[in-house]
């Protein structure tokens, strides 16, 4: 049985949130809008029709929940700044009352011993600016530089830990090719340069935060799934090795160095259009951790139809087996087969799993209780593979789970439900899963 004393004094446990997926009070205190505040507004985008407006309004109750925090034995909390709330427009004039939320949220947290740890971008660009080409348009690259700038050299006296970006490929990928995420845009000539621009941005924020103080601990946050081909056959496995470049290099290998996994993706050769002499050498950056996001495993199989990757995906479903509330399989050793893959790269940073997690039906009893076995379960399951790839030797320095409460989960609205802390929305109620009172005990060893 795993236990927290095994994994060492120096090594964090935490639970992470969103700006957006909690914060509500989308246009108090002089907030701008997002793209994402505009993209659920439109009927159809959302599963519903629902919206984060109020969320699990963090905005208010933010005290409430690091008591919950605190009341686990938790001691690092990850949450991100919301770039409309400190600059309504995205650049330009700062709001003071956005400035002075985050003053007293990350207060409270060291008041209460805990560390905060700040994701700059959790998808939530300013509205303002999306108006304006958003991740298309390369002047990006200086709004979000701005942004950065101002935003650590304002906290980091207090904020120690900071990570850039949060899942770029999930950002461009769903929101400027697919056109299911905010922006709600599609095409290849709109993920090209968002790709590009983003993976600028990634390796600039890093430059910048080391800039104001070097003793600051920086890294970027990427969504990683191991990727196993159907069969043994030759296009299955040609398909898994593109889906694999797509979703799990594409934006570190260029990190690192090594530039885009071009020669396994030839389709997305067309991004040579948008890069300017010397971008080879300022997408690379040396982060001092990785922030690794790993859910699930994928399966997958050629497919003539689907462009860039030729493969599909075969669902949870199709397979018949286990599944979250999200459609993804239970498959908590994808954890381990990730970080020994991360492992294999010469000059990888340490690593931190900055979210795992799982959605499953949690309903509350007669009693005031929320008895989610499953969801504990997973956890257990999950520590157990990455103690296994520390022992293995991967260079692993954090866990956090994904996420603290039931929040706003994108399209899906507020069905599925990641948290340790139930929400009911109606009343804004919260009420610890036996998951929290699991992980408090964990912790406490």
């Amino acid at each position: 049985m795993v236990n927290r004393s095994s994994f060492g004094n120096d090594f964090v446990f935490g639970v992470s949130t969103s700006a957006f997926q909690t914060e509500g009070s989308h246009l108090a205190d002089g907030k701008g809008l997002s793209i994402w505040d505009t993209f659920t507004a439109k009927k159809g985008k959302i599963k519903g029709n629902q919206d984060a407006k109020s969320a699990t309004n963090f905005y208010k109750y933010f005290r409430q929940d690091l008591d919950y925090i605190d009341w686990m034995n938790c001691k690092n909390f990850r949450f991100s700044t919301a770039w409309s709330r400190l600059f309504p427009d995205g650049v330009g004039k700062i709001n003071p009352k956005g400035l002075a939320f985050y003053d007293r949220l990350i207060d409270n947290c060291l008041e209460k011993g805990i560390d905060p740890w700040v994701t700059l971008y959790h998808w939530d660009l300013p509205h303002k600016l999306e108006q304006m080409g958003g991740w298309t348009n390369r002047d990006v690259l200086k709004w979000f530089e701005e942004y950065v700038y101002f935003t650590v050299n304002k906290y980091s006296d207090r904020v120690k830990n900071w990570m850039v970006l949060n899942e770029p490929t999930a950002f461009t990928g769903l929101g400027y090719f697919m056109g299911i995420h905010a922006p709600g845009k599609k095409g290849i000539s709109n993920f090209l340069p968002s790709m590009h621009h983003a993976a600028m941005a990634q390796a600039a924020g890093g430059r910048i935060i080391k800039s104001i103080n070097c003793k600051l601990n920086v890294g970027t946050t990427f969504s990683f799934s191991h990727v196993e081909a159907f069969s043994n056959k030759k296009w299955d496995e040609d398909a898994r090795i593109k889906v694999d470049a797509l979703l799990n290099r594409l934006y570190l290998e260029p990190l690192l160095g090594l530039g885009y996994p071009l020669n396994d993706l030839p389709g997305l050769r067309k991004v040579e259009k948008y890069m300017l002499q010397g971008d080879d050498q300022l997408l690379a950056h040396q982060f001092d951790f990785i922030g690794v996001q790993n859910y699930s495993r994928e399966i997958v199989k050629h497919s003539f139809l689907t462009p860039i990757v030729n493969a599909k995906l075969v669902s949870a479903k199709k397979r018949k087996v286990p599944q979250t509330e999200m459609g993804w399989e239970v498959y908590p050793k994808s954890i381990y087969e990730v970080l020994m893959k991360l492992k294999s790269y010469k000059n990888i940073p340490p690593l931190v799993v900055t979210e795992s997690g799982a959605a499953f039906k949690d309903k509350l009893s007669e009693e005031g209780r929320i008895n989610d076995e499953k969801r504990v379960i997973f956890l257990k399951r999950s520590i157990q593979e990455i103690e296994k790839a520390k022992n293995d030797g991967v260079n692993l320095k954090g866990y956090f789970i994904w996420s603290l409460t039931d929040n706003f989960e994108w399209t899906e609205g507020y069905h599925p439900r990641f948290g340790l802390i139930y929400i009911d929305y109606n009343k804004q109620k919260r009420v610890p899963k036996d998951s929290a009172f699991w992980y408090k005990d964990f912790l406490e060893f």
